[in-house]
């Protein structure tokens, strides 16, 4: 491109930069599009023809209020419903090999649901100091024992 092709570029951006500003600033305010707003009745039935439902203020905060007395209700229905009076004994026969560990006897009391959890059962142990105590032989305990009567049964 030559010097004077570029001016002549230069020169009409200059011009339309200028012809865009003047019809900006100068031309009349902003045009102003008049739209009729339909009346509340009229609104609401174009609502409700196409299947909405319309509410005042008041008839939205009394079903509010209405489906929060239901749900206390519930709440309240549910708190007094008794537990139920019998409770579930699991027993077991629990056999103790030679060679076992006091995590193997926490996974068979874990898997005949006497005890909740094996590893605490372990850690008990453990605490204890009877770890290397486990007599072997052929055991009958409940759930309704604590930890520490099953030890003190199944450990010297």
């Amino acid at each position: 491109m030559t010097s004077k092709s570029m001016r002549s570029f230069a020169g009409g951006l200059i011009v339309a930069a200028s012809l865009c500003g003047a019809i900006y600033f100068f031309s009349p305010g902003e045009a102003t599009v008049t739209s009729e707003q339909p009346s509340d009745d009229e609104m609401k039935e174009s609502l409700t023809s196409k299947g909405y439902v319309i509410h005042s203020e008041k008839e939205w905060e009394d079903q509010i209020a209405e489906a929060q007395s239901v749900k206390e209700q519930m709440d309240a229905a549910r708190e007094t419903e008794k537990e139920p009076t019998e409770k579930i004994v699991y027993r077991t026969v629990l056999t103790v090999s030679k060679g076992s560990t006091s995590i193997d006897v926490g996974k068979n009391l874990q898997k005949a649901k006497v005890i909740k959890d094996a590893n605490a059962f372990s850690k008990e142990v453990e605490k204890k100091g009877k770890a290397n105590g486990l007599r072997p032989g052929t055991y009958e305990v409940d759930s309704e024992m604590t930890t520490e009567k099953i030890i003190s049964i199944i450990f010297k």
